[in-house]
C-alpha cells in the first residue's frame, strides 16, 4: 500500500486513554524456517555484532536482516530498501504469512529454575494508540539520541511495518485484562510455542473473541503506561506520525505502533543497568580522577575475575551509588560519592531522587565534571551485558569500561511521573520480547 493515502480523514488528537488494539499479525511459516528460535532475535539495540553474524548464519530469513540491514558500500539505495525488499520477498515466498483476522496476542515468556519457574512474564501485543509524552499516557523515563531515532523511522518508512514491539508497563493489579492473559495462557493451546538460545520458552496464543476484545479495551482504558524498553522505537512511532500528517495523510495504521504492554504488579519486571565503555580513556587515570568525588579501591582480581569484580559492586550498590571501572586488566571499584559535589554537579530536583539516580551521578559528575567526555555514540559505547562491557575495554584502544548499579524501579516511576527523562540507555527491563515471534505491516492494519 502507498505510505500516503492520497484521501484520508483529517487526523484527530488521538486516543485519550490507553488503547491496545488488535492487528493482523505477520508470523513465520514453520514449516518454511529451520525453526522459530533460528529465525527470531533479540531487539536490536542489544544485538552485539558477534551475536549477529550467528543470528545471520542461523537462517537465512533470520529477523535480524531485516531489522539491522547490512548494506555493501558503493551500491544503489540504502539498508532500509535492502529491508523492505527482503520484506517483500519473504512474503510473495510464503516465508511470512499474515494471520487470517486480527486479534490481541497474549505472549508468554518462561524459564525453569532449581526450585520451580525461574522467569514468567505474560502480557498482550496489540497496537497501542500513539499519544504525546506530555499527555501523560504513555510515559518515557530515558532520553533518546537523535540519530537512532531518525534511523528507526526510516527503516518504518521503507518497510511500511513494525517489526519489533516497544515494551510497555503497567499498574493493572491483576485487572480484567490481566486475569485473562492468565486463563488463556493456562487452559489454551497456543498458536506458536519456541524455546531460545537463553533459556526462554516463549509462546503466543491470538486473541479474536469480541467480548475479550472489548474486556481489555474497558480495562485499560483509564490506565497509563510506562515505556520499559523501546523508547528510540516510540519516539520513531511519533516522529513518522508527525511527517505523514505534515505532507497531507489523516487516520491510518502510523497514528499507533506495535506494543507489548505487561502488567507489573501481576509480573514485575527485571530491572538492569546499561554500562558505558569509553574509547581513549585510559582507566588507571579514570581511576585516579574518580578520587576527586570518590573513594576508589583497586581490586586484586582485576578484570580478568569478572565474577568477583560484579559480586564487589554489586554488595557495594545496597549502600548507595557506586561503579566500577575496568580496562587494561585492572579493575576499581567506585563508592561513596562526596555529597557536597554530588549535590553541586546534579542540580536536577528533587535532589533526593537525582542524586541517588546512577545514570545522574555518572553523567554529571563522572562524565561531565572529572573526565570531560561527551556520553555521545561518537565516544561512548552503551553496553547491556556488564562481561560483555569488560571484554570490549579490554580490545579498545586505551578504553574504560564504567559498569553501574541498576536504577530501582520506584526511581523510574518516579521520574517518569515528574515528566522527566534519565539519561540515554540508562535503564535494562527484562525480560524483553522476542523480535520476530509477531510482526505488524501497515498494509494489513
Amino acid at each position: 500500500m502507498p505510505l500516503l493515502p492520497s484521501s484520508q480523514a483529517p487526523a484527530g488528537d488521538g486516543p485519550r486513554g490507553l488503547v491496545l488494539a488488535p492487528f493482523r499479525g505477520v508470523r513465520y511459516a514453520e514449516d518454511r524456517v529451520s525453526g522459530l528460535a533460528e529465525v527470531t532475535s533479540p531487539p536490536y539495540d542489544v544485538i552485539a555484532a558477534d551475536i549477529e553474524n550467528e543470528l545471520i548464519a542461523a537462517d537465512p530469513h533470520n529477523i535480524v536482516r531485516l531489522i539491522l540491514p547490512r548494506h555493501l558500500a558503493g551500491q544503489p539505495g540504502s539498508p532500509y530498501d535492502d529491508a523492505a525488499a527482503e520484506l517483500s520477498g519473504w512474503l510473495a515466498d510464503g516465508i511470512l504469512v499474515p494471520d487470517p483476522e486480527p486479534a490481541l496476542y497474549v505472549y508468554e515468556q518462561a524459564m525453569a529454575g532449581h526450585a520451580g519457574v525461574a522467569v514468567l512474564q505474560r502480557g498482550l501485543i496489540g497496537t497501542v494508540g500513539l499519544v504525546p509524552p506530555d499527555a501523560g499516557i504513555i510515559q518515557p523515563h530515558e532520553n533518546v539520541a537523535p540519530p537512532v531515532v531518525t534511523g528507526r523511522r526510516q527503516l518504518m518508512e521503507a518497510t511500511e511495518a513494525n517489526l519489533e514491539p516497544v515494551f510497555l508497563l503497567y499498574e493493572g493489579d491483576g485487572g480484567a485484562a490481566t486475569r485473562l492473559v492468565d486463563e488463556v495462557a493456562s487452559t489454551r493451546a497456543p498458536a506458536m510455542e519456541a524455546s531460545t538460545h537463553d533459556g526462554l520458552r516463549h509462546r503466543l496464543w491470538a486473541l479474536t473473541g469480541e467480548e475479550e476484545v472489548a474486556a481489555i479495551a474497558a480495562d485499560l482504558a483509564p490506565r497509563t503506561a510506562l515505556i520499559a524498553d523501546g523508547h528510540h522505537r516510540y519516539a520513531a512511532y511519533l516522529q513518522l506520525r508527525e511527517r505523514l500528517h505534515g505532507a497531507g495523510a489523516g487516520h491510518g495504521p502510523w497514528d499507533s505502533g506495535l506494543a507489548l504492554l505487561v502488567d507489573s504488579t501481576a509480573y514485575p519486571p527485571q530491572l538492569g543497568a546499561i554500562h558505558r565503555v569509553v574509547t581513549g580513556l585510559v582507566t588507571e587515570a579514570a581511576a585516579r580522577l574518580a578520587t576527586a568525588a570518590f573513594e576508589v579501591r583497586e581490586l586484586p582480581g582485576g578484570s580478568a575475575d569478572v565474577p568477583a569484580a560484579l559480586g564487589e559492586l554489586a554488595n557495594a550498590a545496597a549502600e548507595g551509588v557506586c561503579f566500577l571501572l575496568t580496562g587494561a586488566r585492572r579493575a576499581y571499584l567506585l563508592t561513596k560519592p562526596d555529597p557536597a559535589i554530588v549535590s553541586a554537579a546534579v542540580t536536577d530536583q528533587p535532589g533526593e531522587l537525582w542524586q541517588q539516580v546512577p545514570a545522574a551521578v555518572l553523567q554529571d559528575v563522572l562524565f561531565a565534571r572529572l573526565w570531560g567526555v561527551d556520553d555521545d555514540e561518537r565516544s561512548v559505547r552503551a553496553i547491556h551485558d556488564a562481561a560483555a562491557a569488560i571484554a570490549a575495554a579490554e580490545e579498545a584502544p586505551h578504553g574504560t569500561a564504567v559498569i553501574c548499579s541498576p536504577m530501582s524501579a520506584s526511581q523510574v516511576y518516579q521520574v517518569a511521573a515528574l515528566g522527566r527523562r534519565v539519561p540515554r540507555k540508562s535503564t535494562s527491563f527484562g525480560p524483553k520480547p522476542r523480535t520476530g515471534l509477531v510482526m505488524r505491516l501497515f498494509a494489513e492494519s
